[in-house]
């Protein structure tokens, strides 16, 4: 069984887009859940350049054998000058990722199988 969800949100007038997606798999007892997140911001800034956010990278990554369970994220952050017909923006832009992945009952993976 294989669930997705997908969202695209631009804002024309508030110079952003959100694109979000969301995967749902159950595959040889194995539940795998991911969430992967983007979101980019355009700025218009002046001629004098203002000082450029640091990038920004974190990863986590987390197992409990109790559960059976182990999971994984990663978050970057970044920015980047650019000129277009004349004007300088700043355009700061977020990715994130997120893996889950769970052992499921036997019952459970052969009534989604059969």
């Amino acid at each position: 069984m294989r669930d997705l969800v997908f969202k695209n949100l631009t804002s024309d007038d508030k110079r952003r887009k959100i694109i979000a997606s969301s995967e749902v798999l159950d595959k040889k007892g194995v539940r795998s859940i991911i969430h992967r997140h983007f979101i980019c911001l355009v700025k218009e800034v002046g001629a004098k350049p203002i000082e450029k956010p640091s990038p920004y990278l974190y990863v986590l990554k987390e197992q409990n054998n109790k559960e059976q369970r182990q999971g994984f994220f990663c978050k970057i952050k970044g920015s980047v000058y650019t000129i277009t017909n004349g004007k300088l923006y700043l355009i700061l832009f977020m990715h994130t990722l997120k893996i889950k992945l769970i052992s499921i009952a036997e019952d459970l993976v052969k009534y989604n199988e059969g």
